[in-house]
C-alpha cells in the first residue's frame, strides 16, 4: 500500500489536519467530485487540496451534468471543471483508519433548512439569474444555500418582526433571502453596482435599494437600523471600510454579521483584518467558521467565517476616526485595487476661470476645494457657476452622482472611460466629451409640465424626492387654477412611484431615475381629476 505522501501531508498538518481528512472521507465515499465541489464542502483552500490529489490514486471521468459552480467574471481555473474523480473503489480500505470519523461541526441553523425547500429552490433561480459577478468590485457568489442560513441565523438569533436590516452591499443578495423568509422585516440595500439594486427591484419583496459608493459616504436614509449585514472585499481596506460605514447605519445596540474568510495557510491575512476590526473597537458576540460557502474564491477554500459584532460605546468615534482617513484603493483586482499603481493621482488642469475644485487636486492651485465625498453629502454653500470635478479610476459609477449634487452651469469632469450619462439627465445637461475629460453644460428650463416638475427634483439634488416632488405638483396645480393640498399630492406621488419616500436623487438607482419622467407625467395628469379651486 502506497501511502507514503498522504501519511506525510497528515503529519505536516498536524491537529489541522481535520480539513485533509475530511476531503479524503469524501473522496473514499464512492461519489464523483469536481475540484470546486470538494473545496467548497471542506472549505479548504485549492492548494491544500490540490497537494492531497497528486498524492492519491485517483479515478477520473468527464461528468456531462450541468456545472453546479458558474465561472465568474475573469476567474480561469488550472484544471477542466467537468473533470471529476475519486479514489477507485478497490483502493478505499487501504486509507480508512486515516479519515474523518465524524463530519465537521453542523452550523447552527443546519437543522432549519429541511423546512424551506421552496425558499432554497427560489433563491437558486434567482441566483442563477442574477447579474454576472464582476471581478473588479471583488464579487464572488455566495450559495443558494449560504444565503438562506444567513436569513436563517438572523431570525434564530434576532427578533425580525419590525426591526430593520441594512444590507452593505448585495451582491449575493441576501436582502431577497430575508424577506422571503421573514417578510415582516424592513430591509434597506445600499450597493454600488447598478445592476444588482435594479434586479433587486425587479423581484417586487419591498427591499429598499440605495446607490453608494461607499468610499464616498452611506446614503442618510440608510441609518438608523437594528441590524447590518456585510460581505465585503476580503482586505484589511475593503473590511474596515465596509464595517464602518454599517456602524454608521446603526443604531446605538444593532449588531453587524460580517462574513470573511482567509485561507488556512495565511494566517496572517486573517490577522489584518481582524487588528482592522479591534481598532473599530467591536465587541465580538460569535464566529460560525466558514459558515459561508462560494462559488469561486478557491484560494480560501471558498468559504468564509460568520462574525457577529457588537458596537460599544467607543465604536462610533473609532468608526468616524477610520472615515476620516479613506483611501479609494480597497479591492484586490481593478484599478483600484490595493496594489494598483494606477492609484496615483494624474496631473489635472482646471478650467481657468473655474470656481470650485472637487476632489484631489495639485496643492499649488488656489481655487477653493472640497473633497468628493462632501461633495455628495451636502449642498454646496455658495453659488458656482463653473465646477472643475476631479474623479480618479474605479469611482466612475459617481459620475451622475456628482452632476446631480450641484446647479453649476458649466461642469467639467476629469477622468478616463467615464460612462455615458443615463437617460434622465439629458434634461438637465448637454454633454460634449474631451480629452481625459467631459464638458456639462446646464439646460435652461424646459417646456412642459411634467418636465419642469422633473427638472426641479433633478436640480435638487440633495433633498428629498417625494419633497420636491410634492411641491413642484402644488406648484402646477395652482398654475391651473387648481388647490392640491399637501395630502393630496403625497397620495399621488406614493401611488406613481411609492419607492419615492426618504430618498434623494444622489441616493436614488439609475433605474429609479430613468422611470421618473413616466411617474411624474402620470401624477401630473392625475390632477385633471382635481376639482378646481
Amino acid at each position: 500500500m502506497e501511502r507514503d505522501g498522504v501519511e506525510r501531508l497528515l503529519a505536516e498538518a498536524g491537529a489541522d489536519s481535520r480539513r485533509l481528512r475530511h476531503a479524503l472521507t469524501l473522496l473514499c465515499d464512492g461519489q464523483w467530485w469536481t475540484l470546486p465541489e470538494l473545496i467548497r464542502h471542506t472549505a479548504t483552500s485549492r492548494r491544500t487540496i490540490e497537494a492531497l490529489l497528486r498524492e492519491l490514486p485517483l479515478e477520473h471521468r468527464k461528468d456531462d451534468r450541468a456545472p453546479r459552480s458558474p465561472l465568474q467574471e475573469g476567474e480561469t481555473f488550472r484544471l477542466p471543471r467537468d473533470d471529476t474523480f475519486r479514489v477507485p473503489l478497490a483502493h478505499t480500505p487501504d486509507y480508512q483508519d486515516l479519515i474523518a470519523l465524524a463530519p465537521p461541526p453542523e452550523d447552527p441553523v443546519a437543522h432549519l433548512v429541511p423546512h424551506y425547500t421552496n425558499v432554497l429552490e427560489r433563491l437558486t433561480t434567482l441566483i442563477a439569474r442574477a447579474p454576472r459577478a464582476r471581478h473588479v468590485l471583488d464579487h464572488v457568489s455566495a450559495t443558494p444555500e449560504t444565503v438562506l442560513r444567513r436569513a436563517l441565523l438572523l431570525g434564530a438569533r434576532f427578533w425580525l418582526p419590525g426591526a430593520s436590516l441594512l444590507c452593505v452591499g448585495d451582491h449575493d443578495l441576501t436582502s431577497l433571502a430575508v424577506k422571503l423568509v421573514h417578510p415582516e422585516t424592513d430591509v434597506t440595500v445600499v450597493d454600488i453596482d447598478e445592476r444588482i439594486l435594479a434586479y433587486i427591484d425587479e423581484q417586487g419583496l419591498g427591499v429598499r435599494t440605495r446607490w453608494a459608493d461607499l468610499r464616498l459616504g452611506l446614503p442618510a436614509s440608510a441609518r438608523g437600523n437594528d441590524l447590518a449585514l456585510t460581505d465585503p472585499p476580503y482586505t484589511p481596506e475593503g473590511a474596515s471600510l465596509f464595517v464602518a460605514r454599517a456602524v454608521e447605519g446603526l443604531k446605538d445596540d444593532g449588531r453587524i454579521l460580517l462574513a470573511y474568510g482567509a485561507s488556512e495557510r495565511t494566517p496572517m491575512l486573517a490577522l489584518k483584518v481582524q487588528q482592522s476590526l479591534s481598532e473599530l473597537n467591536l465587541a465580538y458576540e460569535a464566529v460560525h467558521p466558514d459558515f459561508n460557502r462560494y462559488f469561486g474564491a478557491e484560494a480560501i477554500g471558498s468559504a468564509a467565517d460568520l462574525y457577529i459584532l457588537r458596537p460599544t460605546t467607543k465604536t462610533r468615534p473609532a468608526a468616524a476616526s477610520r472615515l476620516s482617513r479613506l483611501a479609494t484603493a480597497i479591492y484586490t483586482q481593478g484599478p483600484q485595487a490595493i496594489e494598483s499603481a494606477r492609484n496615483a493621482a494624474p496631473a489635472l488642469s482646471p478650467q481657468p476661470d473655474t470656481d470650485l475644485l472637487v476632489g484631489e487636486w495639485p496643492k499649488n492651485l488656489t481655487q477653493p476645494r472640497v473633497k468628493l465625498a462632501t461633495w455628495l453629502a451636502k449642498p454646496y454653500a455658495a453659488a458656482c457657476d463653473r465646477v472643475d470635478i476631479a474623479l480618479p479610476p474605479g469611482l466612475e459609477a459617481a459620475l451622475p452622482r456628482v452632476l446631480l449634487a450641484t446647479r453649476a452651469s458649466h461642469v467639467r469632469v476629469h477622468g478616463d472611460d467615464l460612462p455615458p450619462l443615463p437617460d434622465a439627465l439629458s434634461t438637465v445637461y448637454t454633454l460634449s466629451a474631451a480629452a481625459g475629460a467631459l464638458d456639462a453644460v446646464r439646460l435652461p428650463p424646459p417646456d412642459g409640465e411634467a418636465a419642469s416638475v422633473v427638472r426641479r427634483i433633478l436640480d435638487n439634488g440633495h433633498a428629498k424626492l417625494a419633497n420636491t416632488w410634492r411641491e413642484a405638483l402644488i406648484a402646477v396645480a395652482r398654475a391651473q387654477g387648481t388647490t392640491l393640498t399637501k395630502r393630496e399630492a403625497r397620495a399621488l406621488i406614493s401611488e406613481a412611484a411609492p419607492w419615492s419616500e426618504d430618498l434623494t436623487p444622489i441616493e436614488a438607482p439609475l433605474h429609479r431615475l430613468n422611470d421618473l419622467q413616466k411617474a411624474v407625467s402620470t401624477t401630473v395628469s392625475a390632477l385633471k381629476t382635481i376639482t378646481p379651486a
